[in-house]
């Protein structure tokens, strides 16, 4: 069975994200549908998978990764407003029976992500 998940890196600092607070939704024809909130652990990894089971669907999503309130909450000085605040990945699931990893690496003035495994 499938399953979303995902790992975040703060390339600025050479460690991993933790405590940076994401949001999945699942983007239908009505609007976006949050299923699920969470915060990275100490790894900068979820403590379970985002999407997995009967919820793990084919279909359009979008991962909202708050950036700006984690820099900010190490003390990161950032502009106001900061180049990066809220950093959205759209992405699409065509085979829900594969695993999705969506990692993603920031730092305030840029990011990069991948289809990973």
């Amino acid at each position: 069975m499938g399953r979303l998940t995902t790992h975040v890196l703060d390339t600025a600092a050479g460690r991993p994200a933790a405590g940076l607070a994401i949001a999945l939704d699942r983007l239908e024809a009505g609007g976006p549908v949050r299923l699920a909130e969470t915060v990275t652990n100490g790894d900068g990894r979820c403590d379970a998978p985002l999407l997995e089971g009967d919820a793990f669907a084919a279909g359009r999503y979008e991962l909202t990764f708050a950036a700006g309130a984690y820099f900010r909450a190490r003390g990161a000085d950032l502009p106001d407003p900061p180049f990066l605040d809220d950093v959205t990945i759209r992405f699409g699931i065509a085979a829900p029976d594969e695993h999705y990893h969506v990692p993603l690496l920031i730092s305030p003035y840029g990011y990069s992500t991948y289809r990973g495994s």
